[in-house]
Formats: structure tokens, sequence, C-alpha cells
């Protein structure tokens, strides 16, 4: 990789580095012994709610919070890889007269980290670096870094057209596929036997007409089908979606059978590792259409997984939202993405415009060599 310096990142500590809300929950049932006990799902925004979870803030403002705060499991080895990919600095927001505890945590915890790259403060729009990786989603949209990263957690996963991703070892290929854009020359791909594309872009961007259009033409493709708890997607007739109750769902999730989830417009979505190995160990190749966190985490498990940004007009983009069947606030959150989405494309592995349908899907063909 020809390159003369090295990227920087700067990480938050609560939830990304230390347990904050989960912990403070642990606190909350201990002493208030809840009935249910309060879950970390029930955290489902940023801030007071006016429900029992605003309980847990009663524990975030006592020093001792800030001496136990657990370190999350993985987070040391994350940073010790980290810090041989880029230059790693810690931006976390504390009050003032608790930031010589969280410094010295950090220096305990976390030796890779040099002293003068702990900056405290909440203005973290303010941070001049390549990469931010942060739980907050405010942070994260006004973020100027190159490369604002979310790290996926129940309070923020309303989040849309943020980069974003669910785990360390996801990050971490993020941040070598970012690191690839700086090479002299870009490695070209082409599809291999027992491989995955991804279709990755905007709502209205064409994703889904090019992914049907390539499962007619391509005999080795096949479909990848995902699963939600919205019950209006899972009875059309392209059949991208099984329903799973929320139940379901959520049990599913919790043995680690999805390999990527994300929430919108109040339904959970989710994809199953198992499905695309069923595919792969029928000697087919998997086609899907996924979020730029779907991507990586695909990108993460599986090792030969081309991504494609599909690209187009931001007046058709415009035009085909509002033309689409869908309430008024489903209609807002896909207009507000736009802007956000235009960043996956630096990290995707190849763009292609959408003017019509079959150009593109021969475009792609030509790439992939299928």
């Amino acid at each position: 990789m020809n390159r003369s310096f090295r990227l920087s990142t700067a990480l938050d500590v609560d939830d990304l580095l230390m347990e904050c809300v989960p912990y403070a929950i642990r606190l909350a049932n201990e002493k208030y012994k809840f009935d249910p006990p309060i879950t970390i799902h029930e955290v489902n925004r940023w801030g007071r709610t006016g429900t029992r979870t605003d309980v847990i803030f009663e524990f975030m403002d006592k020093p001792e919070f800030f001496e136990n705060q657990p370190v999350i499991k993985g987070a040391r080895e994350f940073v010790q890889k980290l810090s041989q990919m880029t230059e790693v600095f810690v931006s976390t927001a504390v009050w003032p007269e608790y930031m010589t505890l969280r410094f010295q945590r950090i220096l305990k915890e976390f030796p890779e980290i040099p002293k003068d790259h702990i900056l405290m403060g909440s203005r973290k729009d303010l941070i001049d670096v390549d990469i931010l990786f942060d739980d907050g989603m405010h942070n994260v949209l006004n973020s100027n870094a190159a490369y604002p990263v979310l790290m996926r957690r129940p309070w923020n996963a309303e989040a849309t057209g943020i980069m974003s991703v669910n785990s360390y070892d996801e990050f971490l290929k993020l941040v070598e596929i970012i690191a690839s854009g700086y090479s002299a020359v870009r490695e070209q791909y082409t599809l291999e036997k027992n491989g995955v594309v991804v279709l990755v872009g905007p709502s209205g961007s064409g994703k889904n007409e090019i992914a049907d259009e390539l499962l007619r033409q391509v005999p080795s493709f096949e479909k990848l089908v995902s699963y939600t708890t919205d019950k209006t997607v899972t009875g059309r007739p392209d059949g991208r979606y099984h329903y799973l109750s929320e139940d379901e769902f959520r049990a599913a999730s919790d043995k680690n059978e999805f390999f990527e989830t994300t929430t919108y417009a109040h339904h959970s979505y989710g994809s199953r590792k198992a499905d695309v190995e069923k595919i792969l160990a029928e000697d087919k190749n998997v086609l899907t259409v996924m979020d730029i966190c779907g991507a990586m985490a695909l990108k993460t498990h599986f090792p030969n997984v081309i991504t494609i940004y599909v690209k187009r007009d931001r007046k058709e983009l415009i035009t085909a939202i509002l033309n689409k069947e869908c309430t008024t606030e489903d209609k807002a959150n896909r207009l507000l993405s736009i802007s956000g989405e235009g960043r996956n494309q630096q990290i995707c592995d190849y763009t292609v415009r959408f003017e019509d349908c079959g150009t593109a899907v021969e475009n792609i063909r030509k790439k992939l060599c299928v």
C-alpha cells in the first residue's frame, strides 16, 4: 500500500469501550428489584423518555460509576489491533468533575492510547480525524470526519443512511477497506465460485430492480431472503423477506443467528449466516440487497464478497422515493438519508450508475464476468 501517512481514528468511550447503559441497568435492577427487570432493549432512544428506564441516569452521576465501569468484552484487543492500523484518539463526553477519573481509567485499561490523544468534551464535530467511531447518532451525523461510523445499539436502531457496524470485527474490516482506498492501485474483483454480491445504495436507486433482473439473467445467482417483523412487506410477490414476530426475531437475535440486524420504520430486519452458507454449499453465488452495515457484516463473515454501489441522479432518487407506497414519515426518512448514503460509495468495490436497468445489469455482468 503506497501511503506516506496513517489514518486517524477517534473512539467514543461509553458503550463503545466501556459499559454505560447496560451497567446502569444492572445497578438499577439490583437496587429497585424491577419485575420484570429492565432490559437494554427498552432504551430505544438516548435521553430521558418518561419511562421507567429514566432511573439509569441516577447512577451515571456518581463517581463510583466512572471508577467501576466494566470494560466491554473484546475492547482491549480491539484497541490493540486498531492501533496497529491507525493513529488512535479517544473522544469522550463526561462531566467536568469526573474527567480525571475517566482519564485515569482510559490510561489503565488502554495503554496503547497516548496521554495527549485523550480528548474530553461533547463537541465531537470539532475533531479533525479520518474516522469517528461512536454509538451516539447525533455525534455521527454532526461529525466532520471523512468517515463517521455508528456502532449499532438499541438507542440508535432507527438510524438510516449512516455508515454503521454491529461489532468490532466489522469496524476493523471497514478500516481495512478505507485504508485500501488510498492505495495507488485499486484491486479489481471478479466473481469466483461460491461468492457473494451485495448491491448497496440509497432508497430509490433501483438496486432491487437490478437484483431482480440479475436473478433472471444469471443462473448461478440465488437470492438471499432476509427476515422482518413487518407483515406488509412479507406478502409481496418479490419474496425478499420471511416474516417473524417480534418475539421470534428477538429470540433468533439473542441466539446470534443473524449476522446483521437493523431497524427501519419501527420494524426489525435481519439476515441469517446459515442461509448464506446453505446457498454457497449448493455451489451457487449469493445475490442480496443490503445497507452498508449488512455489506460490512458479510465482508467480515465471508471471504469472497463484492459490494456494488448503485448510483442515481439525485432528482430521480427523490422522484422515486416520493412515488413509493409508504407513509409520509417513511418518505421523509428516506429523503434525509440520501446525503449520508453518498459516503458509502467510497468504500464499495464498484459503482454502477442507474440510467436504465438493462444498462446497469450489463455493466455489472461485465465487471463480474458473469
